[in-house]
């Protein structure tokens, strides 16, 4: 065994331990932690959130920030509507059932609690950088709310591998896989092109980011859900069944039938747990470098904004392919990742193999917008505003790189980074949740304040007259 083999098995390991069952109790666990301390507010709050994430405020340019709050919430979905939305929810399905589209849905809705402390943190704890732009995130919550510079700087180093790791390489590889073996095109012509289109967006910084995200990522997202609306209204008839069948194989899961190797209750949760964690990113402390570039003076304005993102990622995006699958009834062919969603839009309806393909392309690359951004202040913290340049030049190369690359090991090392940024991050959360709640309890005492005192000056007019 050489060098190289040895060093990718180790990796491997310490990966599926970063990711292993304590990991995920912790990350789900945290969840539960802040909907408990929360009170449940992504339930009781989430009409209001979505009118605030949907609707532009026309206050927004008066306040602090760089990016609006429409744009700031784009960004962050850029990263998370990924291939874990596509190839992930096949996975878990696959491996542990429909019932893992269940516990998807469970960890989604704690982790909009999850999502919603992390940006309320980002905001009220963010610092403006020697360039006059907004800088936030785990690592400055940590080292200035929780007193730990050190476990900030821990976060940030994890950060900045899984940049070039889950955020560049990998991506530019699942792209060049998928364009090779649908149209021929060479992965090389496929990275030159990926490694433009990336200099073109985020050598403008945050700004362009998000202008281009706010425009690109709602027609990706349609786009995508539209081919699975399709397929899930022309199988209008079977949509009850299905659900109560996803339902029901969450408690009791099927065995072995067709090319499906049957599956456990533990197994079911797991793979759900994991993929839904994956793909939404809760706890993870990523989504807040986003979210403190927002233009709010708020922190609880953007923070119900940011919740959404786990609500459309993981209700909404990952919902539709888990749908597709069950309906099509491919997720039983013994088939796994994008080949298994491909199957399953191929099964719904003629060309349908066109949207996963082009899907994963606009998926992974808006992914390797977000993420850049989330790489790019993360060295910031590391080494200062004059990395940010070269650090840039140098993500944009490894596109390429990437697109040609054999990323095994690649993919091990961004996979255990990416685990590893949850824990400072989630040491953050639990820790400072006194905060969140204190910070949400004086925006809603405000707004009911507010809401008291204009009733009362209409009261005092009405009686005037």
């Amino acid at each position: 065994m050489d060098f190289m083999t040895s060093l990718d098995a180790i990796v491997a390991k310490a990966g599926a331990f970063a990711w292993g069952v304590p990991m995920l109790i912790l990350l789900v666990g945290t969840g539960l932690v802040l909907t408990i301390a929360l009170r449940g507010l992504q339930f009781r709050k989430l009409w209001h959130a979505l009118y605030l994430a949907l609707v532009k405020r026309k206050d927004e340019s008066d306040q602090q920030g760089d990016i609006s709050h429409f744009q700031a919430l784009m960004t962050a979905l850029s990263a998370t509507v990924g291939t874990g939305n596509i190839a992930g929810v096949a996975t878990a399905i696959a491996v542990g059932g429909p019932g893992a589209l269940f516990w998807m849905w469970i960890t989604g809705l704690v982790g909009m609690a999850t999502k919603y402390a992390e940006a309320v943190l980002a905001v009220k704890y963010r610092v403006v950088d020697e360039n006059g732009e907004m800088s936030g995130g785990p690592m400055y919550y940590i080292s200035k709310g929780l007193k730990l510079p050190w476990l900030g700087v821990a976060f940030a180093v994890f950060a900045s591998f899984a940049a070039f790791g889950i955020g560049n390489m990998v991506q530019s590889n699942s792209v060049a896989d998928a364009v090779e073996a649908t149209y021929s095109i060479s992965p090389l012509v496929t990275g030159l092109v990926l490694m433009v289109c990336t200099a073109a967006v985020i050598l403008g910084g945050i700004k362009k980011i998000g202008k281009v995200t706010a425009f690109f990522v709602p027609i990706m997202i349609v786009f995508y859900v539209a081919g699975a609306l399709y397929i899930i209204l022309i199988n209008a008839a079977e949509v009850p069944a299905a659900i109560v069948f996803i339902v029901e194989q969450a408690f009791n899961p099927t065995a072995a039938v067709g090319g499906f190797a049957g599956a456990t209750i533990m197994l079911a949760i797991r793979m759900g747990v994991a993929r839904g964690v994956f793909s939404n990113e809760s706890g993870l402390g990523t989504a807040p470098i986003a979210a403190a570039a927002a233009k709010t003076n708020c922190p609880v304005t953007q923070a119900l904004i940011s919740m959404t993102q786990t609500f459309i990622d993981t209700i909404i995006v990952c919902s539709m392919t888990g749908l597709v699958l069950v309906l099509t009834g491919v997720w039983s062919s013994g088939a796994t990742g994008a080949e298994l969603t491909t199957m399953g839009f191929a099964a719904g309806f003629s060309g349908g193999e066109h949207i996963v393909t082009l899907g994963l392309i606009l998926f992974a690359y808006s992914t390797i917008l977000g993420w850049s951004y989330y790489g790019e202040k993360s060295i910031e913290y590391l080494f200062g505003v004059k990395a940010i340049l070269p650090y840039r030049i140098v993500f944009i190369c490894f596109v390429g790189v990437g697109a040609v690359a054999k990323l095994s090991l690649v993919w091990n090392i961004s996979d255990a980074m990416n685990g590893l940024m949850a824990i400072p991050n989630l040491i953050g959360l639990l820790f400072l949740t006194p905060v969140v709640v204190s910070e949400t309890r004086k925006y809603f005492e405000k707004q009911k304040a507010d809401e008291s005192g204009e009733l009362e000056t209409s009261v005092a007019y009405e009686s005037q007259d």
